[in-house]
């Protein structure tokens, strides 16, 4: 690491400084993208490979619409993106493979391309970046490379790597008014003396150790071998089969291809390569969606890639080999899989969360299921009417992680249609989503006819302190009904009569518990004097001490302990 020189800083901050681009930035985008499938392909291919010429012309193609915008292109460069005007135009994901890393790493800073380029120097570029992927430790790297070439479309800004403060340095001007001619070169080797050779070769003059490497050159060998061993050969052949699909012109050919690729889906799964699965879905979109010049058929067929998977009984096939699988998938490989399949999957994976039995795996389809709903707001509203009780639960479930205001509306379904299993899981949604929506919507459910949806609903409520219910709530704590609930539920009810009522609340919660009738003192339940007692303690205000303290020692020894319990809160 270098200490940052306040000249590089000032450079780079004028260079990168946000402006309005020229013109619109999807072009420079598309050069970027057909650069780098050219530069792939001359590291896949040799030169006089169909599928490399046809990316080189594709390549140049790009050029040629830049260029009816402009003559001269500035490309900021740093560890992972190509930026221009302030605007990323290219961002790879992997940086150890990427094409900003292979010109960061080195140095290089910024170019800039000049019109001509696409002529003849493309492809020498072309041919560096390649000898620069292949270059051993010791080689010349990507600066030295530029420089032999004295290019004439092509400059160039790189940072000095090798000294301790770095600094901004150009590439080379190449000398126009004196070019060197083949035949001067030539000339001047005639005029130079030959060397002199020895005569007798000495033995002591040779290396006697020549085929022992040092340590530096043995561990790049086994970073190499190790590198080559990690890699991804399935990436390689789906780059090869998506760059033939997408510049060969034969129909015959581009038919082949997606028969291929077609039986290739069912392998990559059943080795659980999820991350291929993905690159090939995500892949095969942009090839169809983009500028490639393909028939209907072929088109067609490329699109329904992710329709073949998304079906349920090959989606339930891929959950099974998930569940069985002993190793649980990266969650990563499994979000970008999922992201390329259509909406109607979410219900699938829903379903089988109750079935998985890998804990791993059940853990990565929850947080999977959850990124599917966040995205695919519909379905999951839909999926909370479905028939199946398993994704019903699931998909209010969802809708509750993400506290979702439109889902308000099917869950007042769920209140009013479904079973008591879903109605106590639609009260639970509404308190995580806990809009003023949702808690009107909660009003209703504390005359369901279930006892722990009552109870669930009046204790959020009155957690809350969603006053638009206390109509509601004082009607069950004065009429008969609440009398024949057990004493749980009468608790929960007054206790949320207490936080709603506030002060308003002292005086038939007094008359309740300190009335000095007798003959009504015998009509009221001791469970309805002691929950009256609670729910003083609850507005805990000195009007409703005061009114607990006047019966502090009463007989019943049920409605004495409470009393003594809401005064010992209040005073605390």
């Amino acid at each position: 690491m270098h200490v940052a020189d306040p000249s590089l800083s000032s450079v780079a901050a004028s260079d990168t400084e946000l402006s309005e681009p020229p013109f619109p930035p999807q072009l420079v985008e598309e050069l970027m993208r057909y650069l780098t499938r050219a530069a792939r392909a001359r590291q896949l291919y040799l030169p006089n490979n169909p599928v490399y010429q046809r990316s080189v012309e594709a390549l140049r193609e790009a050029f040629t619409a830049v260029w009816k915008e402009t003559g001269e292109l500035t490309l900021q460069i740093t560890e992972s993106e190509f930026t221009w005007c302030g605007q990323s135009v290219h961002r790879e994901t992997s940086r150890a493979e990427g094409l900003p890393w292979t010109c960061y790493k080195d140095g290089l800073r910024e170019i800039t391309l000049l019109e001509g380029f696409e002529a003849e120097e493309m492809i020498v570029l072309l041919d560096v970046l390649q000898r620069v992927r292949l270059a051993s430790i010791d080689g010349d790297d990507l600066l030295t490379l530029l420089w032999e070439q004295e290019f004439a479309f092509l400059r160039y800004r790189f940072v000095d790597v090798g000294v301790d403060a770095p600094a901004i340095l150009a590439s080379p001007q190449v000398a126009t008014e004196r070019q060197i001619s083949p035949e001067d070169v030539r000339a001047d080797a005639r005029e130079q003396p030959a060397p002199e050779r020895a005569a007798i070769v000495r033995l002591d003059e040779l290396d006697s150790t020549l085929y022992f490497l040092d340590d530096n050159e043995i561990e790049y060998l086994k970073a190499e071998v190790r590198r080559e061993q990690e890699s991804n050969l399935r990436l390689s052949v789906l780059a090869i089969m998506l760059d033939i699909l997408e510049l060969q012109p034969d129909d015959r050919v581009r038919q082949e291809v997606c028969e291929i690729l077609e039986s290739f889906l069912p392998h990559l799964l059943s080795e659980g390569d999820y991350g291929s699965v993905a690159y090939l879905l995500r892949e095969a979109d942009a090839v169809a969606t983009g500028g490639a010049e393909l028939s209907d058929a072929v088109r067609q067929r490329t699109r329904q890639l992710p329709d073949r998977l998304s079906e349920p009984g090959v989606l339930a096939q891929l959950m099974q080999v998930l569940d069985d699988s002993p190793v649980a998938p990266q969650q990563a490989e499994l979000d970008a899989l999922f992201e390329q399949l259509r909406p109607g999957t979410l219900g699938v994976v829903l379903g089988w969360l109750k079935q998985a039995q890998h804990p791993q795996v059940r853990a990565a389809l929850e947080r999977t299921a959850t990124r599917l709903a966040s995205g695919n707001t519909g379905e999951m509203l839909k999926l909370m009417l479905s028939g199946d009780p398993t994704v019903a639960t699931e998909a209010m479930r969802r809708a509750a992680d993400l506290k979702t205001p439109a889902a308000v509306t099917q869950l007042a379904r769920v209140l009013a249609e479904g079973s008591v299993a879903l109605r106590q899981e639609a009260v639970q949604a509404l308190v995580a989503i806990g809009s003023p929506g949702a808690f009107r919507v909660l009003e209703s459910a504390l005359d369901d006819a279930d006892r722990e949806v009552r109870m669930l609903a009046v204790r959020a409520i009155g957690a809350r302190g969603h006053r638009a219910a206390l109509a509601k709530v004082e009607a069950v704590v004065k009429g008969r009904g609440v009398r024949d609930a057990d004493l749980t539920e009468k608790m929960a009810f007054f206790e949320a009569y207490g936080l709603l009522a506030g002060d308003a609340g002292i005086a038939p919660l007094d008359e309740l518990l300190n009335t000095r009738s007798l003959l009504l003192r015998r009509r009221v339940d001791p469970e309805i004097r002691a929950c009256a007692a609670r729910a003083l303690g609850k507005i805990g205000t000195p009007a409703a001490l005061e009114a607990l303290r006047r019966v502090a020692d009463d007989k019943d020894v049920r409605v004495r302990s409470e009393i003594n319990r809401a005064l010992r809160g209040g005073e605390s």
